[in-house]
């Protein structure tokens, strides 16, 4: 889906094994997904490597489906996360939970939405030995089901295409230029100790974000690149989860992701819903056009016609079916009251899988 030149691809690296990997996935009331990425993780035909299933105090079977795989295959741990420090979200507590369990030379932190290809590991290995980096992480495809997936989901993920092209962050040097896709970290344990693991980021909603950041400023090398051949996500089930979903991440993450630019950081909600606008402003033109409020039919018709290609095309990309480019206004005013309610909570705190936090840690 991304609007630009699939490269750098992870399947044109070479295909490396030999490195102890520690998969970790941190996983909290992920009882409908875990079953899913450790069947997958675990036919991976890299080798070595081990599991550790991180069980943030589910309140679901997830720690008990996680056990059942760890009796089943020697190389599945199961770790009952201690409680939430103060301070921490929920996530980076987790992944560093894992990271002291951890026995591997490389770390892979991994979301429990995801299904792995047999060669993604072994890929990414050779990525990041061919690269000399320090992080290697990816462009996932995303997996859109439902109407509400299929019209808000490539509003969203258009703008993170448009905002981080793979070729800009591979040759970054300020903090608002990188980014990892947190579906899939793959980094040398040195440099992750080196950056200060989890730890420094452990009070951020975007704690992808912040990591990439942080291994940028210590001059550690990241690459990022197109996989969507090797790793599905499905982030959201339905409107519910993707307003609950993007309303944590959006307004936060993209004030984080201008770190030392305070006038940038004001204008990320103005920005946003510019974007959202738009998209929407041809069809309100078309209408208005239609009522004779607004002249300029024909250019509105056509400037209409154009949206429509163009969404055709992201949904197909996206693997989308492209007629749902004819919801495009709808999913971009969706996007849009999502931005609005963003905005709001990241001024009264942060609410995800039956937790409040603050913007500087948990309440």
């Amino acid at each position: 889906m991304w609007p630009l030149r699939r490269k750098p691809d992870l399947t044109e690296a070479p295909i490396s094994r030999g490195r102890l990997v520690s998969v970790i996935i941190p996983a909290r009331n992920e009882a409908g997904t875990i079953g899913t990425v450790l069947s997958s993780v675990l036919a991976s035909n890299y080798q070595p490597f081990e599991v550790l299933v991180v069980n943030d105090g589910s309140t679901d079977n997830t720690g008990e489906l996680g056990a059942e795989f760890a009796r089943r295959d020697p190389r599945v741990r199961v770790i009952t996360g201690a409680p939430l420090p103060e301070g921490w979200f929920g996530k980076p507590w987790a992944c560093w939970q894992g990271y002291r369990e951890a026995r591997g030379d490389l770390l892979l932190f991994t979301d429990a939405d995801t299904r792995h290809q047999p060669a993604l590991l072994g890929h990414a290995v050779g990525t990041l030995e061919q690269e000399g980096a320090d992080l290697v992480t990816v462009v996932s495809a995303q997996r859109c089901v439902t109407f509400w997936e299929r019209v808000i989901m490539p509003q969203i993920w258009i703008l993170l295409a448009l905002r981080y092209p793979p070729a800009r962050v591979n040759r970054a040097t300020r903090a608002r230029d990188v980014i990892a896709n947190g579906q899939f970290i793959l980094v040398t344990r040195a440099g992750y100790e080196a950056v200060g693991t989890h730890e420094i980021v452990h009070d951020k909603v975007a704690e992808d974000l912040g990591l990439a950041q942080a291994f940028l400023r210590k001059g550690k090398k990241l690459h990022f690149a197109f996989a969507e051949s090797l790793i599905e996500t499905r982030m959201y089930t339905g409107w519910s989860h993707i307003a609950e979903g993007w309303s944590k991440n959006l307004y936060l993450g993209g004030q984080a992701s201008y770190p030392d630019e305070p006038l940038m950081r004001a204008l990320v909600p103005v920005g946003l819903a510019g974007a959202m606008l738009i998209w929407i402003f041809p069809m309100v033109w078309l209408l208005l056009a239609v009522l004779g409020i607004l002249g300029g039919l024909k250019v509105a018709l056509v400037v209409v016609g154009l949206s429509l290609i163009l969404w055709a095309t992201v949904n197909r990309g996206m693997k989308i079916p492209p007629w749902y480019a004819l919801f495009y206004p709808l999913g971009a005013t969706a996007a849009l009251a999502i931005i609005l309610r963003s905005t709001l909570r990241g001024h009264d705190g942060v609410r995800w899988k039956g937790r409040v936090y603050s913007v500087s840690g948990k309440q």
